[in-house]
């Protein structure tokens, strides 16, 4: 019998994955961009890291206008964390469908309820219906 949480995970819309951008790449493009060399991309980008880094072992948060707030949190167990909240005009843009490019899978079974994907499971494949909890 099939479980639930595979089902789900199999038959849920996804963005099919791509390479990871890295910061060489990055940088080229950052440095071709602007009048900036790659060089001085390089030191800024280690400059903030280190700004972030300085505030949050104070206890403060950090806000970039245009790209968002990190917030330095501690969980139930007592590892500390960073919470990052995008800059509300950056999320509006990340979530603009109209300019999203990438490959979606499933494309079909967006706005389809578990319960709806189980169902569509168990009709595709009778001989391994999902297991009932």
């Amino acid at each position: 019998m099939a479980k639930r949480i595979t089902v789900i995970r199999r038959y849920r819309p996804e963005i099919k994955k791509k390479r990871t951008r890295r910061m060489p790449e990055l940088v080229r493009s950052m440095s071709r961009a602007t009048t900036l060399t790659e060089g001085t991309i390089r030191l800024v980008i280690y400059e903030l890291r280190d700004t972030i880094l300085m505030a949050h072992l104070s206890g403060d948060a950090v806000k970039f206008e245009g790209l968002g707030t990190f917030t330095p949190t501690i969980r139930m167990d007592g590892e500390l964390d960073v919470l990052f909240r995008p800059d509300p005009a950056m999320l509006k843009d990340l979530n603009d469908r109209s300019k999203f490019t990438a490959t979606i899978l499933n494309r079909a079974n967006i706005g389809k309820s578990a319960d709806e994907l189980v169902a569509q499971w168990n009709a595709e494949h009778p001989d391994d219906p999902v297991e009932e909890a």
